[in-house]
C-alpha cells in the first residue's frame, strides 16, 4: 500500500517560511523561526548535536515526521543550503530527489541517505521517491516553490505546520501563488505546545 505525500514546515504567523535570500538563512529571523526545533532531542541526536535535549510532544513530532519518511524530495535551492550546512551524515537517512536542471550523478552520503538528482519534472520525482519509500510516506521537503508546485499539483495528500510565534515581514510565503479555487483543507489535529502550535490538514480537491 502507497503511503501519503505530505510536508511538515515552520511558518511564522504572517505565513513565511524562509527569508528570501539564502544568505540570511541562519539569520536572527530564521532561528527565531525555528527556534522550536533546536532544544529537541530527537533533533539534536539526528544531526549530531551532541547529547541532551527536551522530551515531549515537540520531541515526539519531530521524531515521528521522521519515521514516517520513507523518501523526500526537495528543490534545488534548499539543496544548494543544505550541501553547506548539513553534517557529512545528511540527516535524512533515506533516498532524497532533488529538482533539478543539472545532470549530475547520485551523491550517497554515510548513514543511508544518497541524493538523487531528477531532471524531469515533479511527477517523475515524485513516482521515484514513491518507488523507494514502498510503504512508507513521501516528504515534500521543501522550498516554498517546491511545495506550491506539489500542492497546485495536487499532489499533496496531507501537511503539517508547526506556527512559531514570529513575525517576518517579507521573506518566501508558503501559499503564495497557490491554486485557492482547486484545493479545500480538511482539519485534523490541532496540537499547542509551550513553543508553537502544530497544526495538522488533509489536501482534497475542490
Amino acid at each position: 500500500m502507497a503511503g501519503k505525500v505530505f510536508f511538515s514546515v515552520s511558518m511564522s504567523l504572517d505565513g513565511f517560511i524562509a527569508p528570501q535570500s539564502l544568505g540570511d538563512l541562519r539569520g536572527r529571523q530564521w532561528m527565531e523561526l525555528q527556534r522550536w526545533i533546536f532544544p529537541q532531542r530527537f533533533f539534536r541526536e539526528n544531526l549530531k548535536l551532541g547529547g541532551g535535549g527536551e522530551e515531549g510532544r515537540d520531541n515526539d513530532i519531530v521524531r515521528e515526521t521522521f519515521e514516517r519518511t520513507g523518501a523526500s524530495v526537495m528543490g534545488k535551492r534548499m539543496f544548494d543550503a543544505g550541501e553547506q550546512a548539513w553534517p557529512e551524515e545528511a540527516p535524512f537517512h533515506t533516498p532524497v530527489f532533488v529538482l533539478t536542471h543539472e545532470k549530475r550523478d547520485a551523491w550517497e552520503r554515510p548513514g543511508g541517505t544518497t541524493f538523487h538528482f531528477v531532471n524531469d519534472g515533479i511527477e517523475s520525482a515524485l513516482d521515484q521517491a514513491r518507488e523507494a519509500a514502498g510503504d512508507r510516506d513521501v516528504r515534500i521537503a521543501g522550498g516554498g516553490a517546491t511545495i506550491l508546485e506539489y500542492v497546485n499539483a495536487g499532489l499533496i495528500d496531507e501537511f503539517s505546520i508547526a506556527l512559531s510565534p514570529v513575525l517576518f515581514g517579507s521573506g518566501i510565503r508558503l501559499f503564495e501563488g497557490v491554486d485557492a479555487g482547486r484545493v479545500a483543507l480538511e482539519p485534523v489535529r490541532s496540537e499547542p505546545s509551550p513553543r508553537v502550535t502544530h497544526l495538522t490538514y488533509a489536501v482534497h480537491r475542490r
